[in-house]
């Protein structure tokens, strides 16, 4: 798609708007593959050796800034600039492996998932845990997701196959905030109004539930067997992937040798596969996220984690040859990743407990 001309697009394609022709000339007349060659490794975070690191995350709106969970029981607050890159705290009080957890909005509070049965919500500015929270079923929890438009209230999905909402200043579970799923919860993503939530499990089911902004009440919409028997290690929500593409879709990982991409096709979070990639994952709870700038690039990129030790780039639009780049450097299947703000720096995290930092090339 070098310098991609739209006169070979396939008919009935969707034609670019003026508006995203005016954020393609801010983002500069390149390709995907010329926009996400990368430069090398920026820095190596090794503090988790030995376990795996099952989340890595940079704040929100942030280009330095960078957390990571391991199984280790603890999570790493860490800076990259000014050089040369630290771990500014470790966050420790979790007598397990933490499974996941989440920044808030404004990057103040961490909330955490653990094997432990607990969830703790920590300060990020001190490293301090300001609150304990005990799993409603005294289950290992699995995963975790901050309501985007309320931050009080956070989602965690239990081994117990529930999903519970729960308010981080009372630590109590809300009401009519509850629901069951068919398997081990292992994923969750709200999508952008917060009105919509999906959730995945361990038997191959992603359910979509209508989150009442209110109340915080859920009620069960629509479910999806994605493969039975599955398990569904994550899922991402974009509510446009591209400026050419206004469609809501759903990014997903299933332990089926594939990357799955959705899209969404009505307000209940009804769901239709649009296209796979080619990685490898059989076992893994491998990670994918959408490229967060993509609404300014020629195509749409998406990046996921592979247990064939790379990071996977894949322009969504491209019918062909979808592969854009892969990063070699871990040693172990990677686990998750993670862009900065501003698509400079990408990080990804593996099986071994090795966080690595990847600077993107300066056009």
């Amino acid at each position: 798609m070098n310098r991609a001309v739209y006169e070979d697009r396939p008919p009935g394609s969707v034609v670019p708007t003026s508006a995203a022709e005016a954020s393609r000339a801010m983002a500069g007349d390149t390709s995907l593959s010329e926009n996400y060659a990368f430069a090398g490794m920026y820095h190596v975070f090794d503090q988790h050796v030995d376990e795996a690191v099952p989340r890595v995350r940079f704040a929100n709106d942030d280009r330095h800034r960078l957390a990571c969970c391991s199984l280790d029981g603890s999570i790493s607050l860490c800076q990259l600039v000014p050089a040369p890159p630290t771990v500014l705290r470790v966050l420790r009080g979790h007598t397990r492996g933490v499974s996941d957890f989440a920044w808030s909005l404004s990057n103040d509070i961490l909330v955490s998932t653990s094997l432990d049965a607990t969830m703790r919500i920590w300060a990020s500015e001190d490293g301090r845990c300001i609150r304990e929270i005990p799993d409603p079923d005294g289950a290992e929890l699995l995963c975790c997701t901050f309501q985007p438009v309320n931050n009080n209230l956070t989602v965690v999905g239990n081994a117990k196959h529930n999903v519970h909402v729960m308010n981080i200043s009372t630590g109590k579970k809300v009401k009519g905030g509850s629901s069951k799923l068919t398997g081990r919860v292992l994923a969750l993503s709200f999508d952008a109004p917060g009105r919509l939530l999906w959730a995945g499990d361990d038997r191959g089911s992603v359910f979509s539930f209508l989150f009442d902004m209110a109340t915080g009440k859920l009620t069960k919409a629509k479910r999806l067997v994605v493969h039975e028997g599955s398990p569904v290690t994550s899922i991402s929500a974009r509510s446009w992937v591209s400026r050419e593409a206004r469609d809501p879709s759903l990014l997903i990982n299933a332990c089926l040798n594939k990357l799955l991409l959705y899209r969404v096709v009505d307000n209940e979070g009804t769901l239709q596969l649009k296209r796979s990639f080619p990685i490898e994952q059989s076992s893994h709870p491998v990670r994918s996220i959408f490229c967060p700038l993509m609404s300014f690039r020629q195509g749409a990129c998406v990046v996921t984690g592979s247990e064939d030790m790379c990071v996977h780039f894949f322009d969504v639009e491209r019918a062909a040859k979808a592969a854009v780049n892969k990063l070699q450097g871990h040693s172990a299947p990677v686990l998750d990743v993670s862009f900065n703000c501003d698509e400079s720096l990408l990080a990804s995290s593996d099986a071994s407990g090795m966080v690595i930092v990847w600077r993107r090339e300066q056009k």
